[in-house]
């Protein structure tokens, strides 16, 4: 091989690695998954796996639907907090959806007119404009992060979706103090948190055209085979996994929680997942995930 070829290579694989839209995440994004593993039964030619990068570290994943312009869902690691410190940071895209770019990592909007160039697989700042009924809800959201950096890679249009106004700040984000209170006190270990959305066909329409999906249903669930065997027992028994979802509207939308079984049921009745549908590699069980590495 001469020094020509051997350095295309070289080239191609550094550009591989960078990368944050991955046909299969990486090794070093595989550490927001339990075990390593995404949620299983969701199969799909519109879905985009993309490692959320940013300054130079991936923070997250997320699986991002290109036809719908949301993302399905965000799997993250909790991290403690108090829940209250906020960044100041511009909405972001993630540039290699739509075009082909070095950049390995979300970047701020740019000028409204160099929009077109990527509103084809993604949604743009506009479409959240002028819009009344609806906010931009994080589905990995700034408060279980800790790191300023860690929150303001929360601030990227991928990781946000419609949620009516009145659930995005009732139920949905006291359901989002809740988990950070629960995982605060009684998780010992890593926790592993994957939020996600069902859709049944309504739309943000910009000019007439189909832009951005609206959720029917948020749903929301965390995996600590570490924890606190002391708590009591009303928490304890929410260890080592537990879920929850919500109706994404202005009334009825009390956020139901359940265990996660209960929860990927109820995602099979209302969803396009299959019936091999997993959220969490061996349903979080600690036996199980001992037993996987011994193996």
């Amino acid at each position: 091989m001469d020094h020509q070829t051997l350095l295309l290579v070289l080239l191609c694989f550094l550009v591989t690695v960078r990368s944050e839209v991955q046909k299969d995440f990486s090794p070093e994004c595989r550490e927001f998954l339990y075990m390593g593993t995404a949620p299983r039964g969701l199969e799909n030619r519109s879905l985009k796996k993309i490692c959320q990068r940013y300054n130079g570290k991936p923070r997250y994943v997320t699986l991002y639907d290109v036809v719908d312009h949301i993302p399905v869902y965000s799997a993250y690691t909790f991290k403690r907090s108090d829940g209250f410190k906020k960044v100041d940071v511009p909405w972001m895209f993630e540039p290699q959806l739509s075009t082909a770019t070095e950049s390995g990592e979300m970047q701020p909007f740019p000028p409204n007119d160099v929009h077109d160039s990527f509103l084809d697989a993604q949604a743009v700042l506009e479409d959240y404009s002028n819009i009344v009924d609806f906010e931009r809800g994080h589905l990995n959201p700034d408060e279980h992060q800790a790191h300023p950096d860690d929150k303001a890679a929360t601030y990227t249009l991928t990781n946000v979706v419609p949620q009516v106004r009145e659930f995005n700040v009732g139920h949905w984000k006291q359901h989002e103090h809740i988990i950070r209170r629960r995982l605060n006190n009684y998780c010992r270990g890593k926790a592993y948190v994957i939020t996600g959305v069902t859709t049944s066909g309504r739309m943000i329409r910009r000019y007439n055209v189909d832009r951005v999906a609206v959720p029917t249903y948020l749903w929301s669930a965390y995996c600590c085979v570490d924890y606190d065997h002391n708590a009591p027992f009303d928490e304890r028994s929410k260890f080592p996994a537990y879920a929850a979802y919500g109706l994404n509207e202005k009334e009825g939308a009390e956020v139901v929680e359940m265990s996660v079984q209960q929860l990927e049921d109820f995602l099979k009745k209302n969803t396009f997942v299959d019936k091999r549908f997993q959220i969490f590699f061996g349903n979080c069980e600690p036996n199980d995930a001992i037993m996987a590495v011994q193996t």
